[in-house]
């Protein structure tokens, strides 16, 4: 696989650890984060929803951030809620959360929001009377998640714990870095991540849009090619097994 030279567009930290795994299976990469999480300042409200998580029969958590800010929050608090099911999008998610102490499932296969709803346990959960889920998030995304539970009988509420911000870069340079580094495909992973790869790209997407853009779900594929990419590659989830299998079965670039 060592023909690809992917953009990485995850906050730093994710981007970092992603290159490294790349690196090891002879993968070049480069990062150019196009998410800074920003954390929602908590009040009293945000707080009183986690002092009072016991009322749900699910806790859905969607991804690190989030898992990290509510760990956080438990931890000011000093609590560690008794019957409430923890449920995390994917492994890497879930990891945060066993480390606090908490018993968390999730898909074993894919880490976006279709498997987790196929999950035996979170359909079991919902088959109870009366279900009602939280989904520990940032501003906006995995709607489909929420109106899928809904479908189901449950009632879903949202904590919002941050926002996911552009950060600052002159109007070149994404399509500069993509030049220079002789890049031949972009990564991201998530729907605003993506938002934010089109804003960035301005007038050059046109051209940027014929690099093969790797994305984590159907949603986000959809979104893509609703904007004008041409080859769209749906990984699956968001780790990075999954981009390495994506990477693995989609043909290598020409150099």
């Amino acid at each position: 696989m060592t023909g690809w030279r992917l953009l990485l567009t995850r906050p730093a930290d994710d981007s970092a650890a992603l290159s490294r795994c790349l690196a090891e299976q002879g993968i070049f990469s480069s990062s150019l984060p196009l998410l800074d999480i920003v954390p929602i300042p908590a009040s009293e409200t945000m707080l009183d929803v986690i002092r009072e998580l016991d009322r749900y029969c699910a806790v859905i958590v969607v991804s690190k951030p989030a898992a990290r800010r509510g760990v956080e929050l438990l931890d000011r608090l000093g609590l560690q809620p008794g019957h409430v099911k923890w449920f995390s999008v994917g492994a890497a998610t879930a990891q945060i959360l066993e480390a606090r102490g908490l018993g968390v499932s999730f898909p074993e296969t894919g880490d976006d929001s279709e498997a987790l709803l196929e999950l035996p346990r979170l359909r079991e959960v919902i088959a109870l009377p009366d279900p009602r889920v939280l989904i520990l998030r940032g501003e906006g995304g995995r709607e489909l998640l929420a109106e899928r539970l809904r479908e189901r009988g449950a009632s879903v509420e949202y904590l919002e714990l941050y926002r996911r911000e552009l950060p600052q870069y002159p109007p070149a340079a994404l399509s500069q870095r993509i030049e220079a580094e002789r890049l031949n495909a972009l990564v991201v992973s998530s729907g605003q991540g993506f938002e934010h790869l089109h804003q960035l790209a301005g007038d050059a997407w046109p051209q940027l849009a014929r690099l093969p853009l790797f994305v984590p779900s159907p949603r986000v594929a959809e979104l893509a090619r609703a904007a004008g990419a041409i080859t769209v590659v749906d990984c699956r989830g968001a780790s990075a097994a999954a981009l390495l299998t994506a990477l693995r079965e989609h043909p290598e670039p020409v150099l």
